[in-house]
């Protein structure tokens, strides 16, 4: 499905998108055709994703940048008005996040608070804002919202995120119904690994720990980010307009397999296969 110019004509705003995943699926969006918007604080950041997205844009796909902090709620506003003024959004990506490894019982409210600031606040700032201004002016829109697989099933040591990640969910769903009326669809995508150096540095600090986690995975191997790319626009594309309200993973199978009682047993040896087929006997 993914021919020349799929998304060609689409505004899309992509946040976070000047490095790490936002910056991957910023680039997808250009090469489809679409006219992408990427923000976040760090203006050097984004003046040069910008010119990288835009050396792979075609069928018309380009890139700009608005600065802003999504954190701040006057700022959001001020930043889609500009956005609007050029030309409205068609879609949104909620792609900006915070998140870092850490015992929990060492966290300190500033700590749990530079997380959910970003995660759900600023997610739901950005929401809210172009919701407000589709539903006003009578067009549709369509947002997909980047989550975590512990968004289900919770995780140790990342309990900010995982708080966040779950509410963004809630989000989504919630919104499809209540918004759905008015031609505005919420998705969200939940990427396994596809490691980046940012976010490796961060969350998986111990030598060989994202080779381990590549090791558990059923198809013994990390994402490719054109891959998630195309997972990406999938969800935005008006050729799968139906879906609505729901979650696409992306992760290989991994979650599946940790969440199953007895996934583990998938590298047992198998002296200790035929031990146990012995035993019951």
């Amino acid at each position: 499905m993914f021919r020349q110019g799929l998304l060609k004509e689409k505004r899309i705003l992509v946040t976070g998108g000047g490095s790490g995943l936002g910056k991957v699926m910023a680039e997808r969006f250009a090469a489809l055709g679409a006219d992408v918007v990427i923000c976040g604080r760090r203006r050097e950041v984004l003046e040069t994703a910008v010119r990288e997205i835009g050396e792979k844009a075609a069928d018309g796909g380009r890139a700009s940048f608005v600065q802003l902090d999504i954190r701040d709620p006057e700022a959001v506003e001020a930043g889609l008005d500009e956005i609007f003024d050029e030309r409205p959004l068609d879609a949104l990506v909620n792609n900006a996040a915070g998140n870092f490894l850490a015992r929990t019982e060492k966290l300190s409210h500033r700590a749990l608070d530079a997380v959910l600031q970003i995660v759900v606040h600023g997610t739901l700032y950005c929401t809210h804002a172009c919701g407000r201004r589709w539903i006003a002016s009578g067009r549709g829109g369509s947002v997909v919202s980047i989550l975590a697989s512990y968004a289900h099933h919770g995780s140790p040591y990342v309990v900010p995120s995982a708080i966040g990640k779950a509410a963004v969910k809630a989000m989504t769903r919630s919104l499809a119904i209540e918004w759905g009326k008015y031609g505005i669809r919420l998705n969200a995508l939940t990427p396994g690994q596809f490691p980046t150096p940012g976010a490796t540095a961060k969350i998986y600090p111990v030598p060989g720990f994202v080779d381990q986690i590549v090791a558990d995975n059923p198809l013994r191997r990390a994402g490719e980010m054109s891959e998630l790319g195309n997972a990406a626009a999938f969800l935005l594309a008006d050729e799968v307009a139906f879906i609505n309200g729901e979650e696409l993973v992306i992760d290989g199978g991994r979650w599946l397999q940790w969440a199953s009682v007895f996934g583990r047993l998938l590298d047992m040896e198998e002296e200790r296969w035929q031990a146990l087929e012995q035993a019951r006997r």
